[in-house]
């Protein structure tokens, strides 16, 4: 009996033991390997990894709304000005207190990190010059107005003047370097295997409920599955969608999803005169290009069941769209509506239009760039021809697809397109539907060639619109526009997916990120 009673106490001392760890340790399974050098390579992917470790200016939410983060406000002094207030009383992890000369060092640096693969270069091309007034203002003068640099300082990440200077990518990957003001401290990375944090008792805002943090990396969707439901991590980050049907039905884990930020649309060939995927019911090219009627456009949108794409093809995953701007974010327009599904309406709209019979059209899209890309396009060619339209499919992988693509000009018709709408909330109107123009640097990626002047004047205003008021009602103006043009035609937005075991709570942002700070005890 008395061995018996030893024997119970041992492993309620072990149950005890576990319990206290898991209550204190976090371990997400991720599927990127960090870059350790918060100015390295710019992937949003890394963005997160250093926000653990390191500070920003404006902090994003996960709407990317903005809000204070080692800055307390900022205001534009005039056109080209901007001022900064540092939060005072931060201290980076070694003690050393934060100031705006190391706000100035880190945005010195980043243009002279060597062998940069993807260089953050961009999010500070519009600063031409930056003053230290005190050690806790400092002011950033632009080439040109630019109302978005808040936007763009939420992406620059703040490093150490004192721990930094001088040092290599190879001193933040041995940790000499890597001294932050963010929750967590840097303690071991393992590269292709791990990275290890460790709380900052010292962070100057909310305490991180996790006093020890790994991420081990699991770039294989399946193995990472896996090792949630072996209970080797608690937490894993892109969920495949075919799994989350699984996971949902095992009562020790929970999955998380929310709308992200990328746009599933259809774009519409408005500019060629002709296409050889535009014809008569007898395959021959037809002489005009049909879907430069708006009419027509019309009736293909009227025509697609945006619920049932949602619905079956997407399992629920995804949330339909009526712009390209996401529901919720800024720009976004509530009054935009989709037309109503109703295939017999569009084939009415196809008559008036002077097709009573339909035309032949091909449906074009990658097969392995968005979630279901291919399913989609099948989905929306089985619509199509129900509203008296003879329709093809041909999807592809997509490094033959977007080379297909304008702009300037392409000769497919239509077809399937994705597009993140992070970080800068007018850069899916100036990019997808502006006039393409190679020296504004806008429509870029406005594969139907769609142009409106309505539009680019409003548009173009808006970007050099300091007041997000007047900017936002701009944008939500040039979006109605575009759109009672149809000038694309927007599916849904795609999901992003966690899963955790039981006993934690995470909440999925809409720019993919996955932040420890976003898991919580349940």
């Amino acid at each position: 009996m008395q061995r018996r009673i030893v024997q119970l106490g041992i492993l309620l001392a072990m149950v005890f033991t576990f319990a206290n760890a898991s209550a204190e340790d976090l371990v997400i399974g991720a599927r990127a390997e960090p870059a350790i050098d918060p100015h390295f390579s710019y992937l949003s992917t890394n963005l997160a990894y250093a926000r653990h470790i390191f500070g920003v200016l404006v902090q994003s939410d996960e709407n990317s709304n903005l809000k204070p983060g080692l800055a307390t406000s900022w205001k534009a002094l005039d056109d080209t000005t901007w001022e900064f207030k540092l939060r005072k009383g931060v201290k980076f992890h070694d003690g050393s207190p934060f100031t705006a000369k190391d706000v100035l060092f880190s945005i010195k640096r980043i243009p002279e990190v060597p062998n940069s693969p993807n260089p953050f270069t961009g999010v500070i091309r519009s600063i031409k010059s930056t003053k230290v007034v005190n050690d806790y203002t400092i002011q950033f003068k632009t080439k040109e107005i630019n109302p978005f640099l808040p936007k763009n300082l939420s992406e620059v990440i703040i490093v150490s003047e004192k721990a930094a200077k001088g040092a290599s990518t190879a001193g933040f990957n041995s940790g000499k370097a890597t001294i932050g003001t963010g929750p967590y401290k840097f303690v071991k990375y393992v590269s292709g295997d791990r990275l290890i944090l460790q709380r900052y008792n010292g962070y100057w805002g909310e305490k991180p409920v996790w006093k020890n943090l790994t991420f081990k990396i699991i770039s294989d969707d399946a193995a990472r599955v896996a090792a949630l439901m072996g209970g080797d991590v608690d937490l894993i980050d892109f969920v495949p969608p075919v799994q989350v049907a699984a996971l949902e039905k095992r009562s020790n884990l929970k999955v998380f999803k929310r709308s992200s930020d990328r746009i599933i649309y259809l774009f519409v060939n408005v500019e060629a005169d002709t296409s050889p995927y535009l014809t008569d019911l007898k395959g021959n090219p037809l002489p005009e290009n049909p879907l430069r009627n708006p009419l027509v456009r019309y009736a293909i949108s009227a025509g697609i069941n945006r619920d049932a794409i949602v619905s079956r093809v997407m399992d629920g995953l995804a949330t339909a769209e009526s712009q390209t701007i996401p529901s919720g974010w800024f720009g976004y327009n509530d009054d935009l509506k989709n037309p109503e599904y109703d295939p017999k309406f569009a084939k009415q709209l196809l008559a008036k239009a002077g097709y009573p019979n339909g035309f032949g059209i091909t449906v074009h899209g990658p097969n392995d760039r968005y979630v279901n890309d291919a399913k989609i396009c099948q989905a929306v060619g089985q619509m199509l021809s129900r509203i008296g339209l003879k329709v093809k499919v041909d999807t592809m992988p997509k490094a033959v697809f977007f080379p297909k693509l304008g702009p300037p000009g392409t000769e497919l018709a239509f077809g399937l397109l994705g597009w993140g709408n992070s970080p800068l909330e007018s850069d899916g109107l100036v990019g997808l539907m502006h006039t393409y123009s190679k020296e504004k640097g806008m429509g870029q990626y406005n594969a139907g060639g769609y142009g409106n002047p309505a539009f680019d004047r409003l548009i173009e205003k808006a970007l050099v619109t300091v007041d997000a008021k007047k900017r936002d009602q701009m944008e939500q103006q040039a979006s109605k526009i575009a759109m009672e043009d149809f000038a694309l035609i927007p599916l849904h937005t795609q999901y992003t997916i966690a899963a955790a075991r039981r006993g934690i709570k995470f909440t999925p942002r809409a720019d993919e990120s996955t932040l420890a700070m976003n898991a919580v005890k349940d």
